[in-house]
């Protein structure tokens, strides 16, 4: 394989030396990493044959990388240049923008007014080469702006909704104040707008950001529907301050929620799973105090159990019980 580094075509670039590598340990991943952090030059020439006969000979030269890859050693570029322009004549027939400005990154969100009385104002984030902004598109209406240059901090903080959950919001301190935004990829946002000029607020983005959760895993969660119980595939986390959730792929809000304080006892039963012949079992209570019992296939309900029992401040039980 050879990596590339430069398109040695009169007026598109410096070239740069092509060096061959071989590593017969590397793998499709390793592969992958290359073709989109280097690239990679093919010189192929293949030939056909049917009974020792040759038929069809190919003869191929072809530069396979990432897009920026391409654009840094002088490709592509007309291309990226149709397709901006396209891009900015697409978004400007709903959302104005200055001659020289691009749209970085769009996703959904919203902006909180403050005055006269707190308020979420939901609408479309859009990050440009000179703004970030909520845009209604209807009735179009620009929620909020700030201009990159007047950007001074962002961070990240979790709110509790008034459903109970906690969501992650971007918080952004520009020189006329502090402003609250919901994103649907706050972390996203808030790497761009650093990568674009932005600073973490004062204290470090830690004091503000969501800690990380104890445990994160896939999981298959017992749910009876129709008076029968099925097994749904999903993501399992729990958190020091969350508790234990579960949410399926598909779902808007997880079908799970056990906060620590509500978790009365923990253990771990024999049973059929698609992860194998051990159910984790907790028992709590929802928040309208509702005694409910949760089971969950996990591929350690052990260590699943003394997690969820140490967070409750309880004794995770040993296995029992037979197949249910």
């Amino acid at each position: 394989m050879t990596e590339l580094l430069s398109d040695d075509r009169p007026g598109r670039g410096a070239p740069d030396a092509l060096e061959p590598t071989r590593d017969l340990r590397a793998t499709l991943p390793d592969l992958v990493d290359v073709l989109l952090d280097k690239g990679v030059y093919l010189d192929l020439d293949l030939i056909v044959t049917v009974a020792d006969i040759p038929l069809i000979g190919v003869n191929l030269r072809a530069t396979v990388a990432g897009i920026e890859t391409l654009l840094e050693h002088g490709m592509m570029r007309r291309w990226d240049a149709q397709t901006r322009a396209w891009v900015r004549r697409s978004v400007a027939r709903h959302l104005p923008l200055a001659d020289d400005e691009d749209v970085v990154a769009r996703m959904a969100g919203g902006h909180r007014q403050e005055e006269p009385v707190p308020l979420w104002r939901p609408g479309t984030i859009y990050l440009t080469t000179r703004r970030l902004l909520v845009w209604r598109a209807d009735p179009r209406e620009l929620l909020w702006q700030a201009d990159l240059a007047d950007v001074v901090g962002i961070a990240l903080r979790a709110e509790p909704t008034i459903g109970g959950e906690d969501r992650t919001r971007v918080v952004v301190e520009t020189s006329a104040g502090t402003t609250l935004l919901s994103a649907a990829a706050p972390e996203r946002l808030r790497d761009l707008l650093v990568q674009h000029g932005a600073r973490p607020a004062a204290g470090g983005p830690a004091r503000d950001e969501p800690a990380p959760p104890l445990l994160r895993d896939h999981a298959w969660y017992c749910e009876r529907l129709a008076g029968r119980s099925t097994w749904r595939g999903g993501t399992a986390t729990l958190d020091e301050t969350a508790g234990l959730v579960w949410q399926g792929p598909l779902d808007s809000r997880p079908a799970v929620r056990l906060r620590p304080d509500r978790i009365a006892a923990v253990d771990v039963e024999r049973g059929r799973t698609p992860t194998g012949a051990r159910v984790l079992v907790v028992h709590g209570r929802t928040g309208d105090g509702t005694a409910t019992t949760v089971r969950l296939a996990v591929a350690d309900a052990s260590r699943w159990a003394r997690a969820v029992a140490e967070l409750a401040g309880l004794r995770a039980l040993e296995p029992t019980g037979g197949p249910r």
